[in-house]
């Protein structure tokens, strides 16, 4: 069965399809491998950042850039947010942000 992936709202969405054009390429590239095996694609694609935080790692001519997840029941994954990486940890902000929603995206789907 194939998994499912949902954007946390249309404002996400709207920023994974606002990346520039080689980024968003390698993003359709593995999101489609994440609906066929499942969102484990492992390095240097995919990471687990703790506490159901994932992250889809995308390099591109234009740069590098993150679109961090998480998993729900039913074989779903969740887009909670992105953003254009750089330096070579991920900013506090980025995470906030996503840590935010995922405890959202929790609280909602017990």
């Amino acid at each position: 069965m194939p998994y499912a992936i949902q954007f946390y709202d249309a404002t996400v969405q709207g920023q994974v399809l606002a990346l520039p054009s080689t980024l968003l390429a390698r993003y359709i590239v593995l999101a489609d491998r994440m609906v066929n095996y499942g969102p484990h694609l492992g390095l240097p694609h995919t990471k687990a950042l703790g506490d159901g935080l994932l992250e889809l790692r995308l390099k591109g001519a234009e740069g590098i850039a993150r679109v961090l997840y998480c998993t729900l029941v039913g074989q779903r994954i969740v887009v909670l947010h992105s953003f254009i990486k750089k330096t070579d940890k991920i900013p506090a902000k980025e995470l906030a942000v996503a840590h935010k929603r995922l405890k959202e995206i929790k609280d909602a789907h017990p």
